[in-house]
């Protein structure tokens, strides 16, 4: 590892920390001149994974255009960033786990739907009306009636 400050070609480690994530390592830089301290993190890289489009098209899969639309479904409603993510954290890992490279994305679709019927119902409708691209009011309340017989 090269020090980011001199750019000698020895560093040492100091400390080393895991996280859900990744390692963090607490480095040192061995030039007598530098001895400067820094930060780095390691982090597994996954295989990609691709998600099959509606129309069968292929595109890699993006946490954060997951994220995106579920914040927007969270919009304005109690629902803190840290369960949001935890949320996103959970629909990756379980579509992870069970498809290897390549996941329908209704897939995704119905996870991240499952995962907020149970926080949230509004929020879960507003995603759920967009997933599914509700065409009229009646789609919307049969969806609304589905929620309301689901919880009771």
């Amino acid at each position: 590892m090269n020090c980011p400050y001199c750019s000698h070609d020895s560093t040492r480690v100091i400390e080393s920390r895991s996280t859900d994530e990744a390692v963090r390592r607490r480095r040192e830089c061995d030039n007598s001149e530098c001895q400067r301290r820094f930060t780095t993190y390691e982090k597994v890289e996954m295989a990609p994974l691709l998600v099959v489009k509606k129309d069968g098209k292929r595109e890699e899969f993006s946490r954060e255009k997951l994220l995106r639309g579920i914040i927007r479904a969270c919009e304005k409603r109690p629902i803190g960033v840290e369960e949001i993510d935890s949320l996103v954290d959970a629909v990756e890992r379980e579509v992870r786990r069970e498809f290897e490279k390549e996941v329908p994305v209704d897939r995704i679709g119905e996870k991240a739907m499952d995962k907020l019927r149970t926080i949230d119902g509004v929020a879960y409708v507003r995603f759920a009306s967009v997933y599914r691209q509700f065409k009229d009011v009646e789609t919307f309340a049969q969806e609304v009636l589905g929620l309301l017989n689901h919880k009771s």
